[in-house]
């Protein structure tokens, strides 16, 4: 079933040359088609722990050894258990897991022989062709990624199903917030073309790249694949930033509160996210007062619902995750009849799950 692909030229489908996005297939051609869900997980400062703010620092991730690279704490035990829990759940051994990340395609074998000795098998990656932005009149597009990310997303969303749901990871450094929100505005279609011009221009995206979003645009289904959006925050934005995004989009500070929010979801069990606390304490330093403290933020700012708090606390004392005297800040929000994601409306809720109206022009950061 997957097979190394790597195409070492510019993206080509339908019989057009995109210019930015370079990808490289593992899987056999067509075998997206076969799933209604597919995990897109960002690289850099969200998967791996790296980053760089230009030529210098790019040669230096590029140099790095594959057994050198860092994972963001958790990520990794985070990820096998999705996989183990999709396998159980879907009685599908391959589980669609997708990255995308800024560096260039060069960095390829060094990326994949990484995420091999983490256990990580995705159907394919996206890579940046930055090999043209090493010219002075060109080096800021190395850091400018809001039109490449969107184009590889769009790219993405031409090879999968009509109906399919996306699960998106990203960071709160390279904008993904806005790229993630973006991308689920024009497969709606919420945005008309010239205010969509307009937004991409605000972010550096080229008019070539905005020429080539609108054609891939046209290409795709009219619908909203994407379910839900979390956002990594690896430069300490102010959470409450996001809620002009809707409730659809979930910042945390680490993986245990990425992972407290797929158990409510239904996407990891209990155990699973315990495996992803002790990985943490055990190989990361966290402490159990650190752990605690993530879990009662994610209460405050109402991401985490009864029962699920209940039984999440019952567990994590009785494995000493969580000290026996632990109390929630403040009363967690009530139990609903279906899971938070699917967008119910709660009475102690005001935000939307998703916004009908976006301000992109804005950054009250």
């Amino acid at each position: 079933m997957f097979v190394r692909e790597g195409v070492m030229a510019h993206w080509k489908e339908y019989g057009t040359v995109w210019s930015d996005v370079v990808f490289f297939r593992y899987i056999a051609e067509g075998v997206e088609k076969s799933t209604n869900e597919i995990f897109v997980w960002d690289l850099d400062k969200t998967y791996l722990d790296t980053s760089w703010g230009g030529f210098v620092e790019l040669v230096k991730v590029a140099l790095e050894r594959a057994m050198s690279k860092k994972n963001i704490p958790g990520t990794n035990t985070l990820i096998r258990n999705l996989v183990d829990q999709w396998q159980v759940q879907k009685a599908h051994r391959h589980f669609p897991l997708y990255f995308i990340t800024a560096s260039p395609p060069q960095m390829e074998s060094r990326i994949s022989e990484k995420l091999s000795i983490d256990g990580i098998f995705p159907f394919g990656c996206f890579y940046k062709d930055n090999l043209q932005n090493l010219h002075p009149k060109r080096w800021w597009r190395l850091t400018k990624q809001v039109g490449y990310k969107v184009q590889a997303l769009l790219q993405l969303r031409a090879m999968l199903k009509q109906d399919v749901r996306q699960v998106l990871w990203g960071d709160d450094s390279e904008s993904d917030a806005v790229i993630y929100n973006l991308y689920s505005d024009i497969c709606a279609r919420r945005i008309g073309p010239h205010e969509l011009r307009q937004i991409l221009a605000q972010f550096w995206v080229t008019g070539e790249q905005v020429d080539t979003i609108l054609q891939l645009q046209s290409s795709i289904p009219e619908n909203d694949p994407v379910e839900k959006i979390y956002i990594n925050l690896a430069s300490d934005t102010d959470p409450d930033y996001y809620l002009k995004f809707g409730r659809r989009t979930i910042p945390t500070y680490n993986s245990f509160q990425t992972a407290m929010d797929l158990y409510q979801d239904g996407r990891l069990d209990l155990q699973r996210t315990v495996n992803v606390a002790k990985d943490m304490i055990e190989n990361y330093g966290f402490t159990n007062d650190e752990l605690a403290h993530s879990f009662d933020e994610l209460i405050r700012r109402k991401v985490l619902i009864e029962p699920f708090v209940s039984r999440a606390i019952k567990e994590f004392q009785e494995i000493g995750i969580l000290y026996s005297d632990f109390t929630p800040s403040v009363t967690p929000l009530q139990s609903v009849s279906a899971p938070l994601s699917r967008g119910f409306d709660l009475s102690e809720v005001h935000e939307p799950w998703i916004s009908d109206r976006i301000d992109y022009l804005h950054d009250y950061r």
